[in-house]
């Protein structure tokens, strides 16, 4: 069962190079859900100003998961197979341990949402949309972060 997509392959467009518009595309992709996730955030903080609506506090987990976005995509793919990175503080290891940081930053945040949106939402029979915006917020970046990271070649920097 484990390879039962490994022989299946997408029909291919004849009218579209995408080969040489991956990185472009991912990018606008990752930076338009990135955009909308902060969006989303702002516009439930000012429907809801007062603290007992929205908490300030609760913005901390777009922020924490923000700072993932930018730790998860500072490494590079090769740096973590080790293909381009011998030096440096670590090498390969260092780099490895500064992505796993982030990707543990970044499902923190996204289970800290969850826990948001249930915990102070849901159950307490209140207005749901703050707690949907940060969850909406952190499951956006996190798409953002998947995209960025995933979605772009790394012929252009190697």
């Amino acid at each position: 069962m484990a390879g039962f997509l490994d022989h299946f392959r997408w029909p291919d467009c004849e009218c579209v190079d995408w080969g040489e518009r991956r990185n472009a595309l991912a990018s606008v992709a990752a930076g338009v859900l990135f955009f909308t996730g902060w969006w989303v955030m702002i516009d439930a903080a000012v429907v809801y100003p007062k603290p007992e609506q929205l908490n300030h506090a609760f913005h901390t987990c777009g922020v924490f998961s923000t700072l993932a976005f930018f730790m998860i995509n500072a490494v590079s793919n090769a740096q973590v197979r080790g293909d381009s990175y011998e030096s440096g503080c670590l090498g390969r290891t260092g780099a490895r341990v500064w992505l796993f940081i982030g990707f543990m930053l970044m499902f923190g945040s996204l289970i800290a949402s969850m826990w948001i949106l249930f915990g102070a939402y849901v159950t307490q029979n209140a207005d749901v949309y703050p707690g949907l915006a940060v969850f909406f917020q952190n499951a956006l970046i996190f798409l953002s972060t998947l995209i960025y990271k995933f979605g772009r070649t790394e012929e252009l920097w190697t």
